[in-house]
Protein backbone atom coordinates (compact mmCIF):
# COMPACT_ATOMS: atom_id res chain seq x y z
CA UNK A 1 0.00 0.00 0.00
CA UNK A 2 1.31 3.37 -0.92
CA UNK A 3 0.52 6.42 1.35
CA UNK A 4 -2.52 7.49 -1.00
CA UNK A 5 -4.17 4.24 -0.49
CA UNK A 6 -3.53 3.90 3.16
CA UNK A 7 -5.05 7.44 3.74
CA UNK A 8 -7.89 7.01 1.06
CA UNK A 9 -10.77 5.85 4.01
CA UNK A 10 -10.94 8.05 6.27
CA UNK A 11 -10.54 11.13 3.90
CA UNK A 12 -13.39 8.99 1.52
CA UNK A 13 -15.56 8.86 4.96
CA UNK A 14 -15.37 12.02 6.84
CA UNK A 15 -14.70 14.07 3.59
CA UNK A 16 -18.36 13.20 3.10
CA UNK A 17 -19.71 12.48 6.43
CA UNK A 18 -21.50 15.41 6.73
CA UNK A 19 -23.27 15.20 3.73
CA UNK A 20 -25.69 12.68 4.84
CA UNK A 21 -25.75 14.03 8.37
CA UNK A 22 -28.49 15.69 11.10
CA UNK A 23 -26.29 18.52 11.20
CA UNK A 24 -26.68 19.08 7.06
CA UNK A 25 -30.49 18.50 7.65
CA UNK A 26 -30.72 21.27 10.26
CA UNK A 27 -29.35 23.40 7.94
CA UNK A 28 -31.54 22.71 5.14
CA UNK A 29 -34.50 22.71 6.85
CA UNK A 30 -33.79 26.23 8.24
CA UNK A 31 -32.81 28.29 4.59
CA UNK A 32 -36.28 26.41 3.02
CA UNK A 33 -34.87 23.31 1.34
CA UNK A 34 -37.02 20.16 1.17
CA UNK A 35 -35.37 16.82 2.65
CA UNK A 36 -32.62 15.68 0.87
CA UNK A 37 -31.76 17.93 -1.42
CA UNK A 38 -29.24 20.68 0.33
CA UNK A 39 -26.39 17.96 -0.96
CA UNK A 40 -27.04 18.20 -4.45
CA UNK A 41 -28.04 21.93 -4.64
CA UNK A 42 -25.31 22.52 -2.38
CA UNK A 43 -22.11 21.01 -3.84
CA UNK A 44 -23.23 21.85 -7.37
CA UNK A 45 -23.66 25.41 -6.72
CA UNK A 46 -20.20 26.43 -6.04
CA UNK A 47 -20.26 26.22 -10.08
CA UNK A 48 -23.60 28.44 -10.37
CA UNK A 49 -26.95 27.43 -11.23
CA UNK A 50 -25.94 24.10 -13.02
CA UNK A 51 -28.85 22.60 -15.05
CA UNK A 52 -29.70 19.22 -13.79
CA UNK A 53 -28.35 16.79 -16.48
CA UNK A 54 -24.97 18.64 -16.18
CA UNK A 55 -25.12 17.93 -12.54
CA UNK A 56 -25.81 14.71 -13.14
CA UNK A 57 -22.61 14.08 -15.18
CA UNK A 58 -20.70 16.21 -12.91
CA UNK A 59 -21.64 13.93 -9.51
CA UNK A 60 -21.69 10.47 -11.75
CA UNK A 61 -23.24 8.47 -9.59
CA UNK A 62 -26.92 9.12 -9.01
CA UNK A 63 -29.13 8.46 -11.95
CA UNK A 64 -30.24 11.29 -13.72
CA UNK A 65 -34.22 11.68 -13.05
CA UNK A 66 -33.05 12.61 -9.27
CA UNK A 67 -31.32 15.86 -10.37
CA UNK A 68 -34.45 16.52 -12.93
CA UNK A 69 -36.60 15.78 -9.86
CA UNK A 70 -34.73 17.68 -6.73
CA UNK A 71 -32.45 20.67 -8.45
CA UNK A 72 -35.60 22.77 -9.89
CA UNK A 73 -37.00 23.53 -7.06
CA UNK A 74 -34.27 23.73 -4.62
CA UNK A 75 -32.60 26.24 -7.35
CA UNK A 76 -35.75 28.47 -7.28
CA UNK A 77 -35.86 28.18 -3.18
CA UNK A 78 -31.90 29.61 -2.55
CA UNK A 79 -30.00 31.10 -5.23
CA UNK A 80 -26.26 29.68 -5.64
CA UNK A 81 -24.08 31.76 -3.27
CA UNK A 82 -26.30 30.89 -0.22
CA UNK A 83 -26.79 27.25 -1.13
CA UNK A 84 -22.79 27.32 -0.88
CA UNK A 85 -22.89 28.74 2.34
CA UNK A 86 -25.20 26.53 3.71
CA UNK A 87 -23.23 23.79 2.41
CA UNK A 88 -19.98 25.29 4.09
CA UNK A 89 -22.23 25.95 7.14
CA UNK A 90 -23.73 22.27 7.49
CA UNK A 91 -19.91 20.93 7.18
CA UNK A 92 -19.00 23.49 10.39
CA UNK A 93 -21.46 22.25 12.48
CA UNK A 94 -20.31 18.70 12.18
CA UNK A 95 -17.17 19.37 12.26
CA UNK A 96 -17.71 21.12 15.73
CA UNK A 97 -19.64 17.64 16.99
CA UNK A 98 -17.31 15.56 15.03
CA UNK A 99 -14.15 16.68 15.29
CA UNK A 100 -13.70 18.72 18.07
CA UNK A 101 -11.59 16.36 20.61
CA UNK A 102 -8.82 16.08 17.45
CA UNK A 103 -5.61 16.77 18.42
CA UNK A 104 -4.23 20.16 16.79
CA UNK A 105 -6.40 20.21 14.16
CA UNK A 106 -5.57 23.29 12.79
CA UNK A 107 -2.39 21.69 11.85
CA UNK A 108 -4.17 18.50 9.88
CA UNK A 109 -5.88 21.43 8.32
CA UNK A 110 -3.15 23.14 7.36
CA UNK A 111 -0.87 19.89 5.65
CA UNK A 112 -4.06 19.30 3.62
CA UNK A 113 -4.74 22.49 2.21
CA UNK A 114 -1.18 22.72 1.37
CA UNK A 115 -1.61 19.75 -0.86
CA UNK A 116 -5.03 21.01 -2.06
CA UNK A 117 -3.59 24.38 -3.00
CA UNK A 118 -0.62 22.29 -4.83
CA UNK A 119 -3.48 20.18 -7.18
CA UNK A 120 -3.75 21.19 -10.70
CA UNK A 121 -7.89 21.65 -10.51
CA UNK A 122 -8.00 21.66 -14.56
CA UNK A 123 -10.67 19.45 -15.68
CA UNK A 124 -12.10 18.33 -12.35
CA UNK A 125 -14.75 21.12 -12.27
CA UNK A 126 -16.26 20.36 -8.57
CA UNK A 127 -12.57 19.99 -6.71
CA UNK A 128 -12.05 23.24 -9.18
CA UNK A 129 -14.90 25.16 -7.57
CA UNK A 130 -14.50 24.19 -3.64
CA UNK A 131 -10.71 24.34 -4.15
CA UNK A 132 -11.28 28.03 -4.46
CA UNK A 133 -14.59 28.42 -2.53
CA UNK A 134 -14.32 30.43 1.11
CA UNK A 135 -12.80 28.64 3.77
CA UNK A 136 -13.88 28.46 7.26
CA UNK A 137 -11.97 30.54 9.81
CA UNK A 138 -11.78 28.22 12.97
CA UNK A 139 -9.19 25.33 13.11
CA UNK A 140 -12.01 22.94 13.58
CA UNK A 141 -14.26 24.10 10.93
CA UNK A 142 -11.39 24.05 8.37
CA UNK A 143 -10.40 20.52 9.05
CA UNK A 144 -13.56 19.32 8.16
CA UNK A 145 -13.69 21.94 5.20
CA UNK A 146 -10.31 20.40 3.48
CA UNK A 147 -11.46 16.81 4.27
CA UNK A 148 -14.28 17.48 1.89
CA UNK A 149 -11.84 19.28 -0.43
CA UNK A 150 -9.43 16.84 -0.53
CA UNK A 151 -11.90 14.38 -1.16
CA UNK A 152 -13.22 16.33 -3.89
CA UNK A 153 -10.01 16.04 -5.50
CA UNK A 154 -9.50 12.24 -5.44
CA UNK A 155 -12.69 11.85 -6.42
CA UNK A 156 -12.12 14.01 -9.40
CA UNK A 157 -8.77 12.73 -10.17
CA UNK A 158 -10.79 9.13 -10.30
CA UNK A 159 -13.58 9.79 -12.46
CA UNK A 160 -10.75 10.45 -14.77
CA UNK A 161 -9.12 7.47 -14.53
CA UNK A 162 -12.09 5.32 -15.14
CA UNK A 163 -13.07 7.18 -18.25
CA UNK A 164 -9.78 6.79 -19.58
CA UNK A 165 -9.87 3.08 -18.95
CA UNK A 166 -13.53 3.28 -20.66
CA UNK A 167 -15.60 2.29 -16.97
CA UNK A 168 -18.31 4.35 -15.98
CA UNK A 169 -19.22 5.26 -12.45
CA UNK A 170 -22.08 2.51 -11.71
CA UNK A 171 -19.94 0.17 -13.51
CA UNK A 172 -16.87 1.09 -10.77
CA UNK A 173 -19.64 1.23 -8.11
CA UNK A 174 -20.23 -2.54 -8.98
CA UNK A 175 -16.79 -3.28 -9.09
CA UNK A 176 -15.61 -1.74 -5.55
CA UNK A 177 -16.23 -5.19 -3.28
CA UNK A 178 -17.21 -1.91 -0.62
CA UNK A 179 -20.16 -1.25 -3.50
CA UNK A 180 -21.92 -3.55 -5.63
CA UNK A 181 -25.91 -3.41 -6.01
CA UNK A 182 -26.34 -2.46 -2.38
CA UNK A 183 -24.42 0.67 -2.74
CA UNK A 184 -26.57 1.21 -6.03
CA UNK A 185 -29.63 1.19 -4.14
CA UNK A 186 -28.33 3.96 -1.50
CA UNK A 187 -27.93 5.71 -4.09
CA UNK A 188 -31.06 6.12 -5.60
CA UNK A 189 -30.93 3.79 -8.34
CA UNK A 190 -34.32 1.35 -8.94
CA UNK A 191 -33.77 -2.03 -8.46
CA UNK A 192 -34.53 -3.02 -12.00
CA UNK A 193 -32.24 -0.04 -12.95
CA UNK A 194 -29.68 -1.77 -10.47
CA UNK A 195 -29.67 -5.25 -11.86
CA UNK A 196 -29.58 -3.76 -15.22
CA UNK A 197 -26.59 -2.05 -14.14
CA UNK A 198 -24.89 -5.11 -12.44
CA UNK A 199 -25.66 -7.25 -15.55
CA UNK A 200 -24.02 -4.46 -18.06
CA UNK A 201 -20.88 -4.72 -16.04
CA UNK A 202 -20.88 -8.20 -15.63
CA UNK A 203 -20.84 -8.51 -19.16
CA UNK A 204 -17.14 -6.96 -18.87
CA UNK A 205 -14.68 -9.27 -18.06
CA UNK A 206 -11.76 -6.93 -17.82
CA UNK A 207 -14.12 -4.91 -15.66
CA UNK A 208 -12.43 -5.36 -12.39
CA UNK A 209 -9.03 -5.63 -13.63
CA UNK A 210 -9.95 -2.01 -15.05
CA UNK A 211 -11.21 -0.82 -11.96
CA UNK A 212 -7.88 -1.53 -9.61
CA UNK A 213 -6.13 0.13 -12.39
CA UNK A 214 -7.93 2.87 -11.96
CA UNK A 215 -7.69 2.57 -8.13
CA UNK A 216 -3.76 2.31 -8.89
CA UNK A 217 -3.89 5.32 -10.98
CA UNK A 218 -5.51 7.63 -8.97
CA UNK A 219 -3.26 6.72 -5.85
CA UNK A 220 -0.38 7.42 -8.14
CA UNK A 221 -1.34 10.90 -9.20
CA UNK A 222 -2.18 11.26 -4.97
CA UNK A 223 1.30 10.11 -4.00
CA UNK A 224 2.98 12.46 -6.86
CA UNK A 225 0.85 15.02 -5.19
CA UNK A 226 2.07 14.68 -1.67
CA UNK A 227 5.52 14.61 -2.70
CA UNK A 228 5.77 17.66 -4.79
CA UNK A 229 3.44 20.06 -2.20
CA UNK A 230 4.94 18.48 1.18
CA UNK A 231 8.65 17.40 2.39
CA UNK A 232 9.21 13.78 3.73
CA UNK A 233 8.84 14.37 6.56
CA UNK A 234 5.43 16.41 6.54
CA UNK A 235 4.24 13.23 4.32
CA UNK A 236 4.45 11.10 7.48
CA UNK A 237 3.17 13.76 9.46
CA UNK A 238 0.11 14.26 7.82
CA UNK A 239 -0.25 10.24 7.45
CA UNK A 240 0.29 9.74 11.11
CA UNK A 241 -2.26 12.04 11.57
CA UNK A 242 -5.11 10.88 9.78
CA UNK A 243 -4.20 7.95 11.11
CA UNK A 244 -4.98 8.85 14.66
CA UNK A 245 -8.31 10.61 12.98
CA UNK A 246 -9.52 7.55 11.77
CA UNK A 247 -8.58 5.68 14.77
CA UNK A 248 -10.34 8.77 16.78
CA UNK A 249 -13.61 8.59 14.39
CA UNK A 250 -13.36 4.51 14.20
CA UNK A 251 -13.20 4.24 10.51
CA UNK A 252 -12.37 1.16 9.24
CA UNK A 253 -8.58 0.63 7.40
CA UNK A 254 -8.31 0.32 4.06
CA UNK A 255 -9.37 -3.30 1.79
CA UNK A 256 -6.99 -4.64 0.21
CA UNK A 257 -7.60 -4.60 -3.13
Amino acid sequence: MTTANRIRSVVQVLGGKFMTSPELAAVEAEVGLPPRSLYLRGRSAVLGDVPPKVAAELFGIFPHWLFDFVLPSATAAIDAPAAVCAYSESSARWSRVNLSAVREPGRLAELLFRVVDAADASGLALFAGWKNADRPDGDIERLGFALMVFRELRGGLHFAALRALGVTVPEAVVADPEGGRARLLRTAWPEDAADALVAAAERKPDLRERWLKAEAITDARIDELLASALSEGESAELERRLAELAAFAQVPAPAEA
